[in-house]
């Protein structure tokens, strides 16, 4: 990890090691109302200095974000026989939430109301916000995956790219159908997963080993076994990257990465892709 990055993470959790984990999750929209704050007027561009309860914030809804991510995930998984239409946008949304956590811990929040952009840079020792206006093309999905996959951390690793919602192969394009075509789903018997049978898909997701990223494919919906996996690859990255920057020392996300509701099988291991080493040059 770049050092910059690191020293970023560890400011941002820094307090949180020093408070009782227990009710350390923020109110619903505490970060984007204090952000909110700092946009005023019409400017197209402002810097303002970071508070360090800002940077707690980051950190927390980075975290939150995660947690949705994992949840969304049981939630597809439990859901694949029972309703394959909703155990895709389950799936997808899995992904973007991971792909948010990514995006906020690297220092970036799309304020939707406000129309504004908030980016975490620094000034020599100080952190400020950079704060731009929202482009046309920076509708919330489009922009996440675009900062995402374009960051230097995530750069050169093929399961991040850009959003995509015009071609058949693609994330995007896969959630659309789901969402907004007619005719598309001739509905099953309402019978989830019990426990043992989530436990083997969990188990199977973390086990497969594949050469090359599975992008969901709107040609096969529901592309079920692709979505999720993609979606578990990710959510794992999210939790290794922070792994690597606190280890176990932070105590929020000593509690956080093992979240109690999840079954036993969910263990975040997962047998890493053959191309993941040669695209990295290793």
């Amino acid at each position: 990890m770049n050092k910059d990055l690191l020293s970023q993470v560890e400011v941002m959790f820094a307090a949180l090691n020093l408070q009782s984990v227990a009710n350390s999750l923020p109110e619903p929209g505490t970060l984007s109302d204090l952000l909110s704050l700092h946009v005023v007027g019409s400017s197209s561009t402002a810097i303002v200095p970071a508070k360090p309860k800002e940077l707690t914030h980051f950190a927390t809804d980075a975290v939150e974000m995660w947690l949705r991510s994992v949840h969304s995930f049981l939630i597809s998984a439990s859901l694949t026989d029972a309703s394959p239409v909703w155990s895709s946008v389950a799936g997808y949304y899995s992904s973007h939430y991971s792909i948010r956590a990514f995006a906020h811990i690297f220092g970036a929040f799309n304020l939707h109301k406000k129309r504004r952009i908030v980016y975490l840079d620094r000034q020599g020792s100080r952190a400020v916000f950079r704060i731009e206006r929202k482009r046309r093309e920076d509708g919330e999905h489009k922009f996440y995956w675009k900062y995402v996959s374009e960051h230097p951390q995530l750069n050169k690793d093929p399961f991040f790219y850009g959003f995509r919602d015009d071609v058949p192969d693609s994330d995007g394009a896969h959630r659309n159908k789901a969402n907004y075509w007619d005719h598309i789903d001739r509905f099953p018997r309402f019978l989830p997963l019990n426990a043992e049978s989530l436990e083997r898909r969990v188990e199977r997701i973390s086990n497969i080993v594949l050469s090359d990223v599975p992008v969901p494919s709107t040609d096969s919906f529901p592309d079920i076994e692709n979505v999720q996996f993609v979606a578990y690859h990710r959510l794992v990255k999210f939790r290794r990257l922070l792994d690597e920057a606190l280890g176990t020392k932070n105590r929020f996300w000593k509690v956080h990465r093992e979240p109690f509701w999840r079954p036993s099988t969910m263990n975040f291991s997962v047998e890493d892709p053959v191309f993941a080493a040669l695209y990295a040059g290793k």
